[in-house]
């Protein structure tokens, strides 16, 4: 595929990001089932708008419950099945189920390899591409895979190893960041 082909895209964690997360005491989790599975208020509007845009909207989630066994693969998959309903505009979904034990994945954020493996698969270019998370994890994994980064600060008690390129409190907030600086 030729550079002028490739499409911008906007890379997006799911938990703190487009669903409400589980916090306890100050550390988010994902919801353990569809029940808890809750779409922020801003969360389908966003992703319409950058869609709109010309952005291709991907996925990117860490799922260790998985592979530890505390959650199955059906029911992130139901969630998924769900999100996809919620918000069509959504392409593609990027999955890690490593646990992070032993030896870290490349595809386990803050390893860049799903956003990577997305860009393959669908023609994307990194340089006009972005990533919008709530967590360290998120803005490492975009700055090793080369895009712009924007946290949503929703306070949690962790600190950031990277300077984020934005820092917003909503989706919302991020979406208007993105679509005021980098159109595609």
């Amino acid at each position: 595929m030729s550079p002028t082909s490739l499409r911008p895209a906007v890379f997006l964690d799911r938990d703190g990001t487009l669903n409400v997360p589980v916090v306890r005491d100050g550390k988010p989790y994902p919801p353990a089932t569809l029940a808890e599975f809750r779409l922020f208020d801003d969360a389908a509007a966003a992703c319409r708008c950058l869609n709109d845009a010309g952005y291709t909207l991907v996925i990117a989630t860490n799922q260790p419950d998985v592979g530890r066994g505390t959650q199955t693969r059906a029911t992130v998959e139901t969630m998924h099945g769900e999100l996809m309903r919620l918000i069509p505009e959504i392409s593609w979904i990027e999955v890690c189920y490593d646990p992070g034990r032993g030896e870290i994945s490349r595809r386990r954020k803050p390893e860049p390899g799903m956003l990577l493996d997305a860009a393959d698969k669908l023609g994307l270019d990194l340089t006009r591409s972005w990533m919008i998370g709530d967590r360290w994890r998120d803005i490492d994994c975009g700055q090793r895979a080369g895009v712009r980064t924007v946290l949503i600060d929703l306070g949690y008690q962790e600190a950031l190893q990277a300077v984020p390129d934005h820092i917003v409190r909503s989706l919302g907030e991020a979406a208007t960041i993105v679509l005021a600086q980098g159109r595609p």
